[in-house]
């Protein structure tokens, strides 16, 4: 069993990455003086995953879309009992979900973490699937998915990636579909768990009042080793151009909803770190709430406090959102394109860039003193394939320079889109 210690000389911080013979990582951030722990079992496996093959398969196999999601709210029934009423009994608050490229399971208590932590292990891998349980699920999950198609923030987002991507399952609702959910059955559950719920597909990510050596107890008696299947996943081509620039959708809003979206070419690791952060900055320089363009557009009761941006990114997508509620949501987006492009012929503000950057780099260390933020920043920085300390590193070094130079990429008007969502 390899420990390795991971060290931030800058945020004068550590954790515990250690390479389990199951061939689970598990990654344990001693916070001391804190009273609660965190804790998250989760699997790179998520609504995008529906292409995969393995050393024993010779061709990728294609499944139906919604099943990462369909297993999360199966994985909690077991053959005995709900695992809810389980952590009922330690006192542990417990939850899971499914994003377009991840499943992950977690709890967090004030006491009996390592009662919590048992509970977590076992379940998680213990699944129990029968045509029976499934056929409920599928209602179930059917009724949740009626639902968010009469969600007017929900549709307007998905709307959004159907304008961006043509190929990539990005657009496709995590849930799935009616249609495409009535495809599982029990058989094809426990292939898609034996397939992504391998244990070399997984890590295991846990912070605050806990200690290493007590995590690395439990899972020496609850972790079975698990044979390295090779897993690989794959998506049909994806062209660099939009499906298309505009879709609107009619439902019953009292102010029209709207989402903006630039396409980005995808990225993966380091680069991909960093590229999120200089987009970032460079989203709160053009349109954040201290930019002309918002106090401009506020003023012209263009938009209001739900204004907002987000730098979207995962396995093949990457995109700049802006979006909220507005009465003319094409003049917003026409000021938009036009400010963008002011921008990148005059130069962004420097000072401006520098308390920014500043204030991103504030809340970054701050997180640091928030367990339920430092074991989710673990989880989610292994999956890129980077430790937790380098966004921190990143984020220091990025230059004005930097920022400036990514206008053209990052914010390409001829790779945009908007969605809105109208009163009926």
């Amino acid at each position: 069993m390899e420990k390795k210690i991971i060290k931030s000389d800058r945020a004068g911080e550590q954790y515990y990455k250690i390479s389990h013979p199951s061939g689970l990582d598990i990654l344990v951030w001693e916070m001391d003086g804190f009273s609660t722990t965190e804790a998250l079992f989760g699997t790179k496996y998520g609504s995008i995953n529906t292409r995969f093959k393995t050393s024993k398969e010779n061709d990728f196999v294609d499944v139906p879309e919604g099943i990462a999601h369909f297993l999360e709210h199966k994985l909690f029934e077991n053959e005995d009992c709900d695992v809810f009423e389980l952590y009922a009994k330690t006192g542990a608050n417990a939850n899971a979900y499914t994003t377009f490229d991840k499943t992950c399971y977690l709890f967090s208590c004030s006491e009996n973490y390592k009662e919590s932590l048992e509970i977590l292990l076992s379940f998680v891998q213990k699944p129990y699937f029968t045509d029976a349980t499934v056929q409920k699920e599928q209602g179930i999950i059917g009724q949740e998915i009626r639902m968010c198609d009469d969600n007017p923030d929900w549709r307007v987002f998905f709307n959004l990636l159907n304008a961006l991507y043509v190929n990539h399952p990005v657009k496709i609702d995590i849930a799935g579909t009616v249609e495409s959910i009535a495809k599982i059955d029990a058989d094809l559950l426990y292939r898609c768990y034996h397939t992504f719920y391998n244990l070399n597909n997984m890590v295991l990510s846990i912070a605050g009042n806990v200690k290493v050596d007590e995590v690395l107890e439990i899972a020496n008696k609850y972790l079975k080793p698990c044979e390295d299947i090779k897993l690989e996943t794959a998506f049909k081509d994806e062209p660099d151009t939009i499906n298309k620039p505009k879709i609107e959708q009619k439902l019953p809003v009292g102010t029209p909803l709207f989402n903006i979206g630039f396409k980005v070419k995808p990225m993966s690791g380091k680069e991909l770190v960093k590229a999120e952060m200089v987009a970032s900055i460079a989203l709160s320089l053009l349109a954040g709430s201290t930019s002309d363009l918002y106090k401009e557009m506020t003023e012209d009761g263009l938009i209001n406090s739900s204004f907002s941006s987000e730098v979207f990114t995962g396995d093949g997508f990457f995109t700049n959102i802006l979006g909220g509620e507005s009465k003319d949501p094409d003049e917003v987006f026409t000021r938009i394109k036009k400010e963008i492009e002011k921008t990148k012929s005059e130069g962004l503000d420097k000072v401006r860039f520098e308390i920014v950057k500043k204030s991103k780099y504030g809340q970054l260390i701050r997180s640091f003193n928030n367990v339920e933020a430092c074991a989710s920043l673990m989880l989610n920085s292994h999956f890129v394939g980077v430790d937790a300390f380098e966004a921190a590193e990143i984020l220091a070094a990025i230059t004005f320079e930097d920022v400036q130079n990514s206008l053209s990429d990052f914010f390409d008007t001829s790779k945009a889109a908007i969605s809105i969502i109208k009163a009926n």
